[in-house]
Parts: structure tokens; sequence; C-alpha cells
């Protein structure tokens, strides 16, 4: 049996209009009733105005950005990794951002296809909180260093520091050397997989071996992601640890202890 394209169309079309329908609040605001909704449930706030030119404004309200600001920096959103693929997100969608709210301007014949669009770009801007949780490697060091910078001054920390008192320096740099109290360094090393976590017991044990003087702290993107036969041999030649970036009071703690 074959599918009726009239009757399946018009069932289509019937039940996205029932999803979709325009509500006006008491105090005149028009706004868009959708499926779209945030992680936790919320709708979308899509608030409908009319622009100068006599066409449609489809906008967020800053709603987005308020929600990503519950668990996060909003400014992160707009540096780094983040920052050029929200660009991209904006590029791709016809999004606009202004003050922290979400947009897009359209006719009345484009405002079924400004919905949807509107709907995507917002979901895939939502979606950056997840880079927060998948630590991809280039995010996870822009937020390490960010989080290092609130807690000690900026200039006090040299990023892949080569450290001349082992052989092949070069290969081998230092994610972020600070100057300790003792008067030897206080390098950091961020561990995001388990690749990194091989190398930087490598580079610890070279140090060891030349018999440098120094303390470390090893900041993981998430400890139990480490496999335990790598995370044994980093545990047996490396400083304190910290599990995790969302242990930020454990680095400051740890990081304050040591550093001059």
């Amino acid at each position: 049996m074959g599918i009726d394209l009239k009757t399946t169309q018009d069932l289509l079309c019937s039940h996205l209009c029932s999803r979709v329908r325009i509500i006006e609040r008491k105090n005149g605001v028009l706004m868009l009733d959708t499926p779209f909704s945030y992680p936790d449930g919320d709708r979308y706030p899509i608030y409908v105005l009319q622009t100068p030119t006599g066409g449609i404004k489809l906008s967020d309200g800053g709603h987005t950005f308020m929600h990503l600001s519950y668990e996060n920096e909003v400014d992160s959103f707009r540096k780094g990794t983040r920052g050029r693929i929200l660009d991209q997100i904006l590029g791709e969608t016809g999004l606009l951002e202004m003050n922290g709210e979400f947009f897009i301007e359209t006719s009345m014949d484009g405002l079924a296809e400004a919905v949807f669009q509107l709907g995507q770009g917002l979901t895939k801007i939502y979606d950056l909180v997840f880079l927060n949780r998948a630590r991809v490697s280039s995010t996870f060091y822009e937020d390490l260093f960010e989080i290092m910078i609130n807690i000690i001054p900026q200039e006090k920390i040299s990023r892949d520091y080569i450290d001349t008192r082992m052989d092949q320096a070069d290969d081998y740099p230092i994610d972020y050397s600070i100057p300790g109290k003792t008067g030897d360094p206080l390098f950091v090393f961020g561990v995001p997989n388990r690749d990194k976590a091989r190398l930087t017991t490598i580079t610890l044990e070279r140090l060891l071996r030349h018999k440098a003087e120094f303390d470390s702290i090893l900041v993981f993107a998430d400890q139990q992601e480490i496999p335990r036969k790598d995370l044994a041999r980093l545990t047996n030649v490396g400083g304190e640890m910290v599990s995790s970036l969302d242990a930020r009071d454990d680095l400051g703690r740890k990081i304050l202890r040591k550093a001059a």
C-alpha cells in the first residue's frame, strides 16, 4: 500500500500547526509557543515583534544566554573555540546577536522558515555547553588557563615552558610554569585524555631523571576517563592532582599553597 501524498501532507501540516501557536500575553507582548525546549524542559521563549520596516523579528529575549549562565561563564562562549563555533552557527542559521539577545528578522512570507531557523540556531548554541562536558582538547586548555588567571596574576604564568635542565627539552614543553614559594618552579599540567597522561608521565620522568627540583599539579578533564594503568604510572611521578576543571576551589587552594 503506497503513501497517499495529499493525506500525509494535510496530516503533517495540521500537526505542525497545532504545535506552533501565537500567544498574546497580558502585557500585549506576542510570543510563539513551539515544541523547542532547553534541556531543563523550559520552552524557548520566542518573542514576535514588528520591525520599523514592517517586517517581523523573532527573538529569544536573551533567555538562551541566561540559561547558559546558570552553570557556565557566559564570556567563555565569546572567546576561543566556543567563540569561533558561535560565529559559525550564526553564519549558518542567519541569526543575529546583540547584547546577549539572539534574533532573526524576516518578512511575513518567510515567517515559518524563520521559526525553524531560530529554533535550530538556539539548539546549536545551547549545545556549546557540551564542550564544557566533553572537554575537547583545545577548549580544555582555554578553560584551564582562564581559571588559573583568576587565581594568580597572568604575568606569573609561563605557557609552554621549556625546562632546559633536561635533554631535548623542546620536545617536552610544560603546559604552565609558575614561580614557587620555595624558589623551585610549580609546573601545572593539563591532562584531557590518555595520550596527554602518557606524555606528562614521560616529561615528569625525564625531569626526575635529571634531578630537577620542582612541584607539580596535574589537572584532569575527567580523571575517571584515564585508564587505570596510565593513571597509576602518572601518579608515581606526579604531584598533587585535581580530578576535573569543575573542582575550581581545589585547584585554587593547591596553586595558592605553592605559588610565590
